[in-house]
Order: structure tokens, then sequence, then C-alpha cells
């Protein structure tokens, strides 16, 4: 078993998998977990795809059944439009929901914009993959996975997740975000 992180980077977007416009979505995540990754070593597998949950849900299964990947991060089709399916096709492939990560990342936006409650966000464990529903714009993508000085981000708990569902031991730049472990589960530092 390797140690390397394999992260899943899945954009939804009809426009954007149209070439209408340039996704940021992918960009906005790599560029994010660049700065808070500390270890071990990480690769990405990317998707941008249609809102249609077929397909969102081929690639959710194809990340976590067959490329490994330990987080998938989705980005995009949370709303309330009748395109948006993204978390109805997350948690079609769920074997566990963990709704604490959508109440955070609704916690965190409603310090913005009052329309966060409209948000649909979820995030379910598959097999050994971790995977999470996040906003579609870049700023909303860093404030939910960084947090704020007053609201901590997803992120703090996401090493320990991994942890805790077989996935190599990430370590992240306390700078930008400080993964949380109890004490029992954190490991010396090499």
């Amino acid at each position: 078993m390797s140690d390397e992180l394999v992260v899943g980077l899945v954009s939804v977007s009809d426009r954007a998998s149209a070439g209408v416009y340039k996704d940021e979505g992918i960009p906005s995540l790599r560029e994010w977990l660049r700065s808070a990754i500390a270890a071990p070593a990480w690769r990405d597998e990317t998707r941008l795809i249609a809102d249609e949950q077929p397909a969102i849900e081929a690639a959710l299964r194809e990340l976590a059944d067959r490329a490994g990947c330990h987080l998938i991060l989705t980005t995009g089709g949370t709303g309330p439009a009748p395109r948006d399916v993204t978390p109805e096709a997350t948690l079609a492939v769920a074997d566990k929901v963990l709704p604490g990560f959508g109440e955070q990342m609704r916690a965190i936006s409603l310090k913005f914009v009052p329309t966060a409650i409209l948000s649909r966000q979820v995030a379910v464990v598959r097999g050994h993959s971790l995977i999470i529903n996040l906003p579609g714009q870049p700023k909303s993508i860093r404030e939910t996975l960084q947090g704020l000085p007053e609201v901590p981000g997803i992120f703090a708990a996401v090493p320990y997740c991994i942890d805790l569902i077989g996935g190599p031991y990430v370590e992240t730049h306390e700078s930008v975000v400080k993964a949380f472990r109890p004490k029992s589960a954190l490991r010396k530092k090499s």
C-alpha cells in the first residue's frame, strides 16, 4: 500500500463541460490543496462533467472504486435549481452519510450570504473514500475548506476521517488549516 494520497477533483458544470467557459473549480481546488497539504505526496484525478446525475454517479464510483481516491471533492451543482443534482448523485453512491460537513459549510457561508441556506452540500463515505460536495465559487471553496477566524473550516476534520476509513496519514500546513486529531491518533512528525 502506497502512502501517496490520491484526491479526486470533480467539477460539475453544464457550461464548463461544454466548453462555454473555462472551469475554475478544479484549478481552485488544486491550488488550495497545494497550499494546505504538507504530507504525504499527493496526486489528483480530475473530471469535468455535466450536471447529469448518472454521469456524476459514474464519476464518483470510478474515482472511489477504480482510481483508489482517498478523498473526492466535488464543486458545483449543489443549489436548488432543477439541474443541481450533485447531492442526489453523491447520496446514491454512499455507504455512510456524514452530515456535519454540510452543516459546517453552511455555517461558514452564512457569515457572508443569507442564501447559504439554499446550499445542499453533503459528505459521504464510499468504501475507503471520503466524498465531499463543495460550493461552486473559488472564494467559497477556500472559505469552506480553510474556515474563518471564528469558524473552523471543514478540512480540519478531513485528515482524521481519512485515517478512520483506512487512508494515508495526512498532515497539513498549520498556517493554512490545522488538522485535528484526538491525542491518541497523533503520530510523531518525521
